[in-house]
């Protein structure tokens, strides 16, 4: 078994491709041990000191390591992790247990206020179909309509359209003012983390300080989790596959998070920079 490796923008984030199917369908993230209950793959790399994420999507397997670890020791074990699980042929992903089970499996009728317009609902799915669908045809990305709840649009984002959440919100915003705006369903699970003291005073950081300068830009930086000392951040909009984001989360973002913070530790991108489209990211140059 060959397994090929891509270097990514983020340098904390390697993409290790081994050659054949690795997710039938659709994309799955763990940002850290914790949450890799439903991967027997992702258990088996974490069980490696210094992997801090996981991200798994159709052909390839993108590895996040701690700030203090080298890729020269960490590629090799990787790689070997990676070979041992598909040459015994362990299943990648326990399609039964899913962590999300029980918003994945509520109706449309389940997520939709009783009230809502049958014609606001109706012009949501024409504008997905018409619009939001075509723009993500070549980011291998997918939104698939939910529900529709106090005014969000309730979506299950797959692939590139997690990164490219803050676009789609914007083009549905602009085309149906009778939506404040979308949201993720996988962000309907519950995560304590975000409701600690550490992830409201980050919160209202992202929202009041550094968002409205990324902005801009065209980028948005979102909280995804706070897991004991290690905050998870998301980076969309323009800032997925933007050269400079890395740069712009070592040197800024992070440090204003530990100044308010203090129990922060590792502030760590769980961005598919691969899959931005960005125009100041050009791959190869």
């Amino acid at each position: 078994m060959f397994i090929q490796t891509e270097a990514t923008p983020n340098p904390a984030q390697m993409k290790f491709l081994p050659g054949q199917t690795v997710m039938p369908s659709g994309a799955a993230h763990f940002p850290n041990a914790t949450t890799s209950d439903r991967s027997p793959l992702a258990q088996r790399l974490f069980a490696i000191d210094g992997i801090a994420g996981v991200s798994l999507d159709g052909e390839s397997i993108t590895v996040t390591k701690s700030e203090d670890w080298d890729w020269q020791a960490l590629k090799t074990l990787t790689l070997a992790a990676i070979m041992n699980h598909f040459t015994a042929g362990d299943v990648v992903i326990l399609e039964e247990n899913l962590p999300n089970e029980a918003a994945a499996e509520l109706s449309e009728a389940d997520l939709t206020d009783p009230d809502a317009d049958p014609q606001v609902i109706a012009n949501i799915k024409d504008l997905i179909d018409s619009h939001v669908t075509p723009a993500l045809a070549d980011s291998d990305g997918e939104a698939i309509y939910r529900g529709f709840r106090n005014g969000m649009v309730i979506l299950e984002l797959k692939g590139a359209a997690s990164g490219l959440r803050l676009n789609i919100e914007q083009m549905m915003r602009h085309y149906l003012l009778e939506i404040d705006g979308i949201t993720d369903i996988d962000d309907m699970t519950p995560k304590p983390g975000l409701d600690t003291d550490e992830g409201r005073a980050i919160r209202r950081l992202l929202d009041e300080h550094v968002n409205p300068q990324v902005a801009s830009h065209g980028g948005h930086i979102s909280l995804v989790d706070v897991v004991g000392d290690t905050a998870y951040v998301r980076l969309e909009g323009g800032c997925q596959g933007c050269g400079m984001a890395d740069v712009t989360l070592k040197q800024g973002v992070a440090n204003e998070i530990r100044t308010i913070a203090p129990a922060i530790i590792n502030v760590l991108d769980v961005t598919d920079h691969a899959g931005g489209a960005n125009p100041y990211y050009q791959p190869g140059k």
